[in-house]
């Protein structure tokens, strides 16, 4: 599919997309790193930065834990991943008060992660099909932080790799117009 805006914006916005195709290739811990010095830029409530990032590398000790959270239907292509990482947030800021931006501020966090990794040529790929409670024993994630998602980063690799069932569906996808989803003056 080709994706075309309907206004003016950087070509990056359109490249960025979440393929799950990936060689099985390790991901360098430096490369790994960028993605979240990246994130680390992110813009967010007060500069709370609630956003924390676990992650395994593929090869390493920790990374069955982390793949063993995933639903099956992600574990079938998150095989050939070269690293996982579970995104969590602070529901509370440093000073006890509640921050109910906590989930937007990571968004922004892993926004900013997905477009580094889509510049470096890399997968990125954020998932809400994981079991919460795995995944939090998995990555350790203390009780004060809520667990947003798991992400999948690898070397993109061939669609043939992916079960016959994703492979119709490793293309980026079009969006909905401007207009479903922006209204001057209020919604309707």
């Amino acid at each position: 599919m080709s994706r075309v805006a309907e206004h003016p914006i950087d070509p990056l916005f359109l490249h960025r997309w979440s393929p799950r195709a990936m060689s099985g290739a390790p991901v360098a811990r430096d490369d790994l790193l960028r993605l979240l010095e990246a994130a680390r830029w992110a813009p967010s409530s007060g500069n709370g930065q609630p956003w924390r990032f676990a992650y395994a590398l593929a090869g390493g000790p920790d990374f069955p834990r982390f793949f063993e959270a995933l639903v099956e239907g992600n574990r079938a292509w998150c095989a050939r991943a070269g690293a996982l990482l579970v995104l969590a947030s602070r529901t509370v800021r440093a000073g006890g008060k509640p921050s109910p931006t906590h989930a937007f501020d990571a968004g922004a966090a892993w926004m900013s992660f997905a477009l580094q990794g889509s510049l470096m040529g890399l997968v990125v790929h954020a998932m809400a099909g994981f079991d919460g409670e795995r995944a939090r024993a998995a990555a350790s994630v203390p009780p004060e932080l809520h667990v947003n998602c798991m992400i999948a980063v690898g070397h993109p690799g061939p669609a043939e790799a992916l079960p016959e069932s994703l492979r119709a569906r490793e293309a980026p996808s079009g969006r909905d117009p401007v207009s479903a989803f922006a209204f001057e003056g209020g919604f309707p």
